[in-house]
């Protein structure tokens, strides 16, 4: 079952039908892929699964699983929320995506002071973040919400 623009469509569709259902779906998904925020925050997930991966082995369901999580959680947040609707919607994930890059700073200094991360590795990932969380309260102040 498909809706294109309130219209439900079931079964089968007609390709012309079909095709512009999937440009719809397409132009809203581009979206969030050019937004340079949602583009910092996919790097910064490979950079944590690096960092993680060297955690001892038995954080792995623990601290390694959340930090993975919740670093992920960033640039999904800020998709679904492109995804949406309204600007009211978008900047309600956005303050989700801005809580959850918070949460993922401090399993890095939990990381830290378990000895699992170094602190320059630490401080790099805070200048990441940080850049992250001004990018997204921008974004945050551009939908004038």
């Amino acid at each position: 079952m498909y809706q294109v623009q309130g219209k439900l469509y079931k079964g089968f569709v007609l390709n012309s039908e079909k095709e512009r259902f999937f440009n719809l779906i397409d132009k809203r998904m581009h979206r969030y892929k050019d937004l340079s925020v949602w583009q910092k925050a996919m790097d910064l997930v490979v950079e944590i699964y690096k960092i993680t991966e060297k955690f001892p082995s038995h954080e792995r369901f623990g601290l390694v699983s959340q930090m993975n999580r919740c670093a992920i959680s960033i640039p999904s947040t800020i998709a679904e929320g492109a995804g949406r609707n309204t600007s009211k919607d978008f900047d309600h994930f956005l303050a989700i995506s801005l809580g959850s890059s918070f949460e993922l700073h401090t399993q890095l200094v939990l990381s830290n002071r378990l000895g699992y991360v170094a602190m320059e590795v630490v401080e790099k990932m805070e200048l990441e973040l940080a850049h992250i969380q001004n990018m997204v309260v921008k974004l945050k102040k551009s939908l004038n919400v």
